[in-house]
């Protein structure tokens, strides 16, 4: 009977023992209270507590924590009422004053929110508080940070999700962005016509600088070739020169050569000839064997 009350009992205080027996983990801490006040705070690891002395009071994780806050009336300095719900950023960095600094701490935390926000709103027109999202954000945080230093908690970041006007305002801001988008396009539409215009331009631009030099280039060609023409006649003349220079011609060669060229001087387009007096000499000299030749074929067919 003995051996069975003795294995009970190493059996209770097995049982007592292994209960108290903690295993804190990753990213948590335990809050512990001895005899109903703050003991200490466990961190992560293995851990044991006093059976009936000790107990934990509060398990608190260390992760970056979200909270979305519903939608909160506020009031523009221009008197509009808008809906503006916001999401908090959170962190614990003190597990001691986050058990024991407020009670529920999230709804505190809200509460905070949905006033600070008020006020920062209150101090703004509706046009700036749409387009100042950072700012607000920005300064809420600030205010959120200081605040909930206190309790141990540190405000990482603040944002206004969503902020909605009243639905006249809305369709307002919906037309202006429509009259908006179309003027864009419009100009988005003038400036490729723009375009268009100015490539269309630079094309022909480009087509007559390409025609004049092509009729700049046929010209030249044409004019290096009479040039060409020119040198050849001229280099055949001066050879033709040479050759009868070379060859010691009479004066009647060259008489001849003369009357040649009073020939081909005849044939153009001029209607005086100023014909030198040796020539004229030649041409009389030119009319008298003629009339000799002809003298002689009549006496022979006689």
């Amino acid at each position: 009977m003995a051996i069975y009350v003795l294995l009970v009992l190493i059996l209770f205080i097995l049982i007592v023992v292994i209960s108290n027996i903690k295993v804190v983990p990753q990213a948590h801490a335990y809050v512990m209270e001895r005899l109903g006040a703050y003991h200490t705070t466990w961190s992560t690891g293995l851990h044991v507590k006093i059976p009936f002395a000790d107990r934990v009071a509060n398990r608190v994780s260390l992760k970056e924590q979200v909270v979305d806050f519903p939608p909160q009336p506020v009031i523009t300095k221009d008197n509009v009422t808008m809906q503006i719900d916001t999401v908090v950023y959170f962190q614990i960095t003190d597990p001691k004053l986050y058990a024991y600094g407020v009670e529920r701490p999230i709804s505190a935390i809200e509460n905070l929110t949905a006033t600070t926000l008020r006020n920062i709103i209150g101090d703004l027109e509706l046009d700036h508080t749409l387009t100042s999202r950072d700012v607000i954000n920005t300064k809420i945080r600030v205010i959120l940070d200081e605040a909930t230093d206190a309790w141990g908690i540190k405000v990482n970041r603040v944002e206004l999700k969503n902020i909605l006007p009243p639905r006249e305002i809305q369709d307002a801001m919906e037309k202006q962005m429509k009259a908006e988008r179309e003027r864009r396009a419009r100009i988005l539409d003038a400036e490729g016509e723009k375009r268009s215009e100015i490539l269309v331009a630079e094309g022909h631009k480009e087509s007559a600088i390409l025609r004049a030099e092509a009729v700049k280039e046929t010209k030249i060609r044409e004019a290096e070739g009479e040039a060409t023409a020119i040198l050849s006649v001229q280099k055949a003349f001066a050879d033709s020169l040479k050759l009868l220079n070379e060859s010691s011609p009479t004066d009647k060669v060259i008489m001849l050569k003369s009357l040649e060229s009073l020939a081909k001087v005849a044939d153009g387009k001029a209607t005086k000839i100023i014909i030198p007096s040796d020539i004229q000499s030649l041409a009389g000299l030119a009319t008298s064997l003629k009339e000799l030749v002809v003298d002689d074929k009549a006496t022979n067919e006689k």
